[in-house]
């Protein structure tokens, strides 16, 4: 009988994590317009090789502009006005440039950055808790998408990790602080002019 108890005990305390996972997100979803935070980003492959560590600045205001920020070990700054996607390759003096909607919808992007209707492009599945996160797991409905899942953790100032394994099976760990939730933010970070001289590569 006490095992009994026990597990009916584990149920309700599960399905409480599953309720306050989905309400955390549709909360976040809600009630975030714009954010800034600093991150950290390291790649690994599917033996958890690290393959890259990298560090910078995110911003976004919904929907559609996002400016995310490398600034170490080297230099890249992605762009989106709510129109078009830039993405600035400083060493190479190259700018790629997309459609927002091609560029970000149904990607790990949009769950920053995309309208309120995110099960529109993703299936959402509660992960329950583990590292100090609530955790959320993504699964993009494209079948084309390069994901194979997103996983997002929130914790005591919101959304605060990422993890998103691609189509090769390699893992990306994003992690958030310093995080600010709806700063008043200047539209002049959501614009961009390439540079003089740089290659301008459209899809």
């Amino acid at each position: 009988m006490r095992r009994f108890a026990v597990a009916i005990a584990l149920t309700l305390a599960s399905n409480h994590v599953i309720a306050a996972t989905a309400e955390t997100l549709k909360s976040y979803l809600r009630d975030t317009n714009s954010a800034s935070a600093q991150f950290t980003q390291v790649v690994y492959d599917r033996s958890m090789r690290k393959l890259q560590e990298t560090s910078g600045t995110m911003h976004f205001s919904r929907p559609g502009k996002i400016r995310w920020s490398y600034e170490k070990p080297y230099e890249q700054l992605i762009v989106g006005d709510g129109q078009k996607l830039w993405v600035f390759d400083k060493d190479l003096n190259q700018v790629t440039v997309k459609a927002i909607a091609q560029a970000i919808g149904g990607s790990p992007a949009s769950l920053l950055a995309g309208s309120n209707d995110i099960e529109k492009d993703f299936r959402l599945s509660p992960a329950g808790l583990e590292n100090g996160f609530d955790w959320l797991e993504a699964f993009p409905r494209a079948a084309e998408s390069t994901f194979q899942k997103v996983r997002i953790g929130f914790g005591k100032s919101g959304l605060e990790a990422m993890d998103l394994t691609d189509a090769f099976g390699q893992l990306t760990i994003v992690r958030f602080t310093r995080i600010e939730r709806n700063p008043k933010l200047s539209p002049d970070l959501f614009r961009f002019v390439p540079p003089k001289g740089a290659d301008v590569i459209s899809d």
